[in-house]
């Protein structure tokens, strides 16, 4: 990473349900540990992001 890019997402939306936006990339597997965190840019802003597992919400 370090400020290179790596891929694009594939999808992206705000999650009502979560309260915050959600994103999918595929990612070079050195990059996919859950819990890593990355930058993401949107309309030429970045934003801090989390690598995490699907489902973004688990129902109780």
């Amino acid at each position: 990473m370090n400020g290179e890019p790596v891929t694009e997402t594939t999808s992206g939306a705000l999650a009502p349900s979560l309260g915050y936006g959600i994103a999918l990339a595929y990612l070079p597997p050195a990059y996919c540990d859950p819990g890593q965190e990355a930058q993401i840019e949107v309309r030429d802003r970045r934003f801090r992001a989390e690598i995490v597992k699907k489902p973004f919400l688990k129902k109780p």
